[in-house]
């Protein structure tokens, strides 16, 4: 948790007020029996009215400085504890933009989100109560103690035989309550994983009837969590009561012995009044220890969380000194290129090797598993190669940035993600171009006939993940987001294959004399969406099977050969 607290530096004045004002109200809540015992020792017993409403006066204006002191401090400690929360969130979200397809593999992105919302919340709370009650509860504490040993140190000496007692029950109930809360997050991981596949899986669910089934796996995580937590607050809540129980006895003790001294004349009734006080002080401050101490494990258990994600190195990071990137053509070359998915048996891609230059389209086309999206993920720079190089304009893409090189590339991904918001945002997707810019690439995409029918055209709103929209339309969403900023280098990850094939060939058409002076990389399963490229790569388990026109192939090339005639018949092959 201390590797979190620098991110607290900012706020340094913010928090050193609300210490400053805790300690006011302190001072205020400790001052406050001493008058007491001053009106019942000088005012009360003996019937002096004068003397009882100017201490009384007195007791009221350091009440209500107590009481500003108190609502001041509560408000730097919630903006203080806001601001850290927000800070971050920001740091959590920018590190995890920074992350490669592997770490999100690792964490997940359920735990991702809980970490980002849920742990991060804890911290806040945490920080919130502690800037309001861990400053002032030790504070509390000890000048209770000095307070009450001033009145009375033989009757003092209680706390020797209290506080101890209360430091051990603390220990051992935080002893016992720290890993059933690092256990709780990890329930609750789990639970939000559940939740999240059955909400964004809900029409396979429906659509193969696996209500039940998601039901009871639900039930399962969700019990698993809720057994966690109940065990947790079991533990926790001995401490309470404990606490309680300890704090009655001791005021017993207290007013007992307090007694026998006043009955041999060695203290005064005001003096045992205020002894109470400060006895009182004393035990709901470690009340309030306790209380933090409740809140502290788990706070402990999602600083620990975020810090895995905060302390994370992305095995993809941009070089110390990169090649500047002014005017890229986006030649593209492969040099004996071999790649493996973390823990996989064999590699994905084995020695690969092949150039795509501008104004020529490269076809990429193999059966599934074959390793076609890795050479598009490869080449974006998703994940790093395990050897060989991948160049752009003879220069190794982990010389450059990762947003030089993603700025000159235009991706259309197999699986179209569209965001919320409008159909001119998503084709946009933060880029500064004008209408016009926008309306011809959604006409190059085949897009505008849909849009049209819109209500609001270019500023209909689309819904999360488009589901307001057909597959096909998403699909020719995302061809025109790629469009639009005019890359150097095209990739279409069988972004036509939702597509009918009337769509298909106008859109091909179009692309063509649009991408005409860029490098066009076209990944594929249907024959006909490939045939007219400049040059085919026929990947086989990761391995190139051939390379060549549609003719040269289907004359040479077995694998490609079958991969036709499975498709085509002999008269749309002749």
């Amino acid at each position: 948790m201390g590797k979190l607290f620098h991110y607290l530096k900012p706020f340094r004045l913010s928090i050193a007020a609300a210490l400053t004002l805790v300690m006011v109200r302190v001072l205020t809540e400790l001052y406050l029996p001493t008058l007491t015992a001053e009106i019942v020792n000088n005012g009360i017993t003996r019937g002096d009215t004068a003397y009882i409403i100017a201490i009384g006066s007195r007791m009221l204006l350091v009440a209500a400085l107590g009481g500003i002191a108190s609502i001041a401090a509560n408000h730097q400690s919630a903006k203080v504890s806001a601001a850290f929360a927000r800070v971050l969130r920001e740091k959590v979200f920018s590190q995890v933009e920074n992350f490669s397809l592997h770490e999100f593999d690792k964490f997940g992105t359920a735990s991702l989100i809980t970490r980002t919302t849920n742990d991060i919340t804890q911290l806040q709370m945490v920080l919130l109560f502690g800037l309001r009650m861990m400053a002032m509860a030790p504070l509390m504490s000890i000048g209770g103690i000095i307070m009450a040993v001033s009145l009375d140190p033989a009757l003092s000496l209680i706390f020797v035989t209290v506080l101890p007692l209360l430091f051990a029950l603390i220990t051992i109930i935080g002893r016992r309550g720290i890993p059933l809360f690092q256990k709780m997050q990890v329930k609750l991981d789990n639970l939000n994983l559940v939740l999240r596949e059955s909400l964004t899986g809900i029409r396979v669910i429906r659509a193969f009837n696996r209500e039940d089934y998601e039901k009871q796996r639900f039930q399962g995580a969700n019990q698993d969590y809720t057994t966690t937590t109940i065990k947790v607050h079991q533990v926790m809540s001995v401490m309470m009561p404990a606490m309680m129980l300890v704090m009655n006895l001791t005021t017993i003790g207290i007013i007992w012995f307090g007694g026998l001294r006043i009955d041999s004349g060695f203290m005064q009734v005001g003096d045992l009044m205020a002894f109470i006080q400060y006895g009182m002080h004393i035990m709901f401050s470690l009340v309030a220890i306790s209380f933090m101490l409740m809140q502290l494990p788990r706070a402990l258990a999602s600083a620990h969380r975020i810090s895995e994600v905060l302390d994370t190195v992305p095995e993809i990071r941009d070089p110390q000194v990169p090649v500047p990137i002014e005017d890229m053509r986006g030649f593209v070359e492969f040099k004996k290129v071999t790649f493996s998915y973390p823990g996989a048996e064999r590699p994905a891609l084995y020695n690969i090797s092949f150039s795509a230059g501008p104004g020529q389209v490269t076809a990429i086309i193999g059966g599934t598993g074959s390793g076609k999206s890795t050479l598009s993920r490869l080449l974006l720079r998703f994940y790093d190669i395990d050897s060989g190089s991948i160049l752009v304009d003879g220069v190794d893409i982990r010389s450059m940035t990762q947003a030089d090189l993603r700025a000159k590339v235009g991706f259309a991904p197999q699986q179209a993600i569209l965001f919320s918001g409008s159909i001119r945002d998503n084709i946009l997707f933060g880029k500064d171009k004008s209408d016009a810019e926008v309306v011809k690439a959604a006409e190059i995409a085949q897009a505008t006939e849909f849009i049209a029918r819109t209500p609001a055209g270019f500023a209909s709103e689309i819904a999360q993940g488009g589901k307001n929209i057909s597959g096909g339309q998403k699909q020719r969403l995302a061809i025109a987001r790629a469009l639009v900023h005019k890359p150097k280098i095209y990739i279409f990850d069988e972004c036509f294959s939702a597509l009918d094939f009337k769509t298909d060939a106008k859109l091909r058409a179009a692309l063509k004399e649009e991408t005409a002076g860029a490098t066009v990389i076209i990944i594929a399963q249907r024959v006909s969406t490939i045939r007219d490229a400049d040059q085919i790569i026929v990947l086989e388990k990761g391995r190139i099977a051939g390379i060549g026109t549609h003719e040269e192939l289907l004359a040479t090339n077995g694998v490609y050969k079958e991969i036709v005639f499975s498709q085509l018949s002999e008269e749309e092959i002749a």
